[in-house]
């Protein structure tokens, strides 16, 4: 009778133990099932593109990267950064003033006539060193000052973060890159492959240590993007108005506006202000 007793005395534990862990076990996945980032719709999708780009920088762009920085002579890095920064400026200018700013449109003109005659194709950036000064503005800007909204984040293949509208304008941006018409296109390809490995060797010392800091470094770069594009779109403005309460808690880290994307671990691709391209077919 004991011994019938001790069964389901401890059956009765058995069964209890088995509904707290049960519980538990609800209680953490209701946990992790947090609400997904409203400007985030297609995380899935987004966190799959970048998982692609990420092992495409750690197998190709990445250490391409490395060897340029470590063999080609410094001055020569800054000459080809230069370049290809000057040839932005012509774009840059053109959406400053579809955004109504005339003197900084001009500024960038200006830059990139003297930097195209005087600093030797723009290999020499003496438009800074006079004290003109340098923007960088593209067509996802400028429809954002038009009043077109964000849209949803976008991880795109390759080319890295972006919103819907960021999208939408880069047919526009390879339209207003200069080097997009170079001839010919075997030229125009490994230009364009050289770009993309001087900006990723740019971003290396920042990589690194964002690999190490970075917890989440899909939401790291995420959240580092979307506050930068605003930041950018708004020249530096705060995003406060008096009918739009603010949740402090979304935001990144100011450590992530300079954060890469394809943070660029940086994903390797067009810095919003001065899209890289893919090579040409």
């Amino acid at each position: 009778m004991k011994s019938k007793n001790m069964n389901t005395a401890q059956g009765r534990t058995a069964h209890r133990t088995g509904l707290a862990l049960a519980v538990a076990a609800c209680a953490v996945l209701a946990g992790c099932a947090t609400p997904s980032n409203p400007q985030d719709p297609l995380e899935k999708f987004n966190r799959a593109s970048f998982a692609f780009n990420d092992t495409v920088d750690r197998v190709a762009l990445k250490p391409a990267a490395t060897a340029y920085q470590k063999v080609l002579p410094g001055f020569a890095q800054t000459g080809v950064s230069n370049f290809f920064g000057n040839l932005s400026d012509a774009w840059s200018s053109v959406n400053n003033l579809l955004q109504g700013k005339g003197e900084a449109g001009m500024t960038d003109f200006t830059r990139f006539a003297l930097n195209s005659t005087f600093g030797i194709a723009g290999l020499l950036d003496i438009a800074s060193e006079a004290g003109l000064q340098k923007h960088n503005e593209d067509f996802g800007q400028t429809l954002g000052v038009w009043g077109v909204p964000s849209g949803p984040f976008l991880m795109l293949p390759i080319l890295g973060p972006s919103t819907v509208r960021d999208t939408a304008a880069l047919p526009a941006d390879f339209a207003g890159d200069i080097w997009a018409y170079k001839t010919p296109v075997n030229w125009r390809n490994v230009g364009a492959g050289v770009r993309v490995v001087d900006k990723r060797a740019a971003l290396l010392d920042a990589s690194n240590l964002f690999e190490e800091a970075a917890l989440d470094r899909y939401d790291f770069i995420r959240d580092g993007y979307m506050q930068r594009r605003e930041s950018q779109v708004r020249d530096g403005e705060s995003r406060r108005s008096d009918d739009a309460p603010q949740d402090d808690t979304k935001d990144a880290p100011a450590a992530a506006k300079d954060a890469p994307a394809n943070t660029k671990d940086t994903q390797v691709v067009p810095d919003p202000a001065g899209s890289a391209e893919t090579p040409s077919k």
